[in-house]
């Protein structure tokens, strides 16, 4: 039984009202949040602390990642056709089960440290990312990449599947590891597959995470072989509903966005990764407008490099005001429901996590207003979006328990981990 009250903060509840508590506490019991106001707290007999003016906010939740290519970063950056030049031929090579452990670990490392507390990521070994989302007590989704062609973890597209039946039995009934399929992208897979991915997602109950409409050149095979838009191949394959997870979705039209409202596809926004490939920016003024539910994502650590958040909200809000035209639009409050409730939802995991409400998960973040750049503070929303950094993250929660404590990790030792990345990172670049 454990029992904590966070109160003097201010309370960004993310619920249904937008409600800021200014002061106000929080209140949680074996993980879950008990109670929420304004001004002063009840009497209370468990652990107190003082926020002291801080934020507090919902854990943050990345809908899109590839966390073990961390140990790639920077590698190929400003290199044309990069993911068929320099990606495949990377990951034919050195990803292993230990690459993905200890490449998850730092990538989980920077995402804890950065207020992110639930990422969904999708990539080879997954049982391993799991393993490392668990060792840092981070919350997550992993998806066991499908491909037609031979895979580092599965020479072949039936190998692909049986990874993932152990995948889903790995991780059953988990508390904050969930298993999932993800095929890569259509144009590496193919309506059968699709099919095939859709019927064993269905028979696991378990979400698909897919790449959609991210390529410039993913348009043109999808009506070649198949016909219509990567969209309609949703649709075609049984995947255009609720469960699924698009990521991207930058060359849609407004047909394609109301079949993605129709269906219940949920979408992983990932605008740094996308500006930052000269790929475009997705209409998501349009697809929220026609409520598709979206999230942010920072795609993996060799497309954005940056995995928080913070590195995201930003650009997501400049971004659509320059797509539009219009200062006014995407504004900053917006923008902190896309990275909390809405990436929640997105994940199907909006009844526990998102927001500060009673009832749900005590996944919870403590943003310091030490720096000189978020004083003084007038608008919340806006010091969140515009002016924090992931080193302002005092204290993160996951489930009630601290993973960071006074911007320091918690399981496992840091310097040790990063000694870990680079010695390994240093024999890649030897071997290269």
């Amino acid at each position: 039984m454990t029992t904590m009250l966070l109160t003097n903060g201010i309370i960004v509840t993310v619920d249904d009202a937008m409600t800021v508590h200014w002061p106000g506490y929080v209140a949680a019991k074996n993980g879950v949040i008990t109670e929420i106001g304004e001004g002063d707290p009840p009497a209370h007999s468990g652990d107190v602390i003082d926020l002291d003016g801080d934020i507090l906010m919902p854990g943050m939740v990345n809908t899109h990642c590839h966390l073990a290519m961390a140990l790639f970063r920077g590698l190929g950056d400003d290199e044309p056709d990069r993911l068929k030049r320099y990606i495949f031929p990377l990951e034919k090579r050195f990803v292993s089960p230990e690459m993905v452990y200890v490449g998850s670990l730092l990538a989980g490392l920077e995402l804890a440290e950065g207020g992110v507390t639930t990422v969904a990521d999708m990539y080879y070994f997954e049982a391993q990312a799991g393993r490392a989302l668990e060792t840092l007590g981070l919350r997550g989704v992993v998806g066991q990449t499908i491909v037609d062609f031979a895979a580092p973890d599965a020479p072949t597209t039936d190998d692909g599947f049986a990874q993932f039946e152990r995948l889903a039995a790995d991780f059953r009934d988990h508390p904050t590891i969930t298993a999932s399929i993800a095929p890569h992208a259509p144009y590496t897979t193919g309506l059968d597959i699709l099919r095939r991915v859709d019927a064993a997602s269905r028979s696991a109950d378990l979400p698909v995470q897919i790449h959609v409409s991210e390529m410039d050149y993913e348009a043109d095979w999808v009506r070649d072989h198949c016909g219509g838009s990567p969209v309609d191949l949703l649709d075609q394959s049984g995947l255009l509903r609720p469960g699924v997870i698009a990521a991207h979705c930058l060359w849609v039209d407004d047909r394609d966005i109301t079949n993605l409202a129709r269906g219940g596809v949920a979408v992983a926004h990932n605008a740094g990764a996308n500006v930052k490939g000269g790929r475009g920016i997705a209409p998501v003024l349009d697809m929220v407008a026609a409520g598709v539910t979206v999230g942010l994502g920072s795609d993996g650590p060799m497309s954005g490099n940056t995995i928080d958040l913070f590195a995201q909200m930003s650009q997501v809000a400049k971004l659509q005001k320059l797509r539009a035209r219009d200062r006014t639009v995407m504004p900053a409050i917006d923008v902190v429901r896309l990275a909390t409730i809405g990436g929640a939802k997105a994940l199907g995991l909006d009844d526990r996590i998102g927001s500060l409400e009673p009832g749900k998960r005590a996944d919870i973040v403590r943003i310091s207003r030490s720096a000189a750049r978020l004083h003084p503070l007038h608008d919340p929303y806006a010091a969140l979006v515009y002016a924090a950094l992931p080193s302002d993250v005092s204290d993160v929660m996951v489930d009630g328990r601290f993973i960071v404590r006074e911007g320091r990790i918690t399981a496992i030792d840091r310097a040790s981990l990063l000694a870990e990345a680079d010695a390994y990172a240093d024999r890649m670049r030897r071997a290269l």
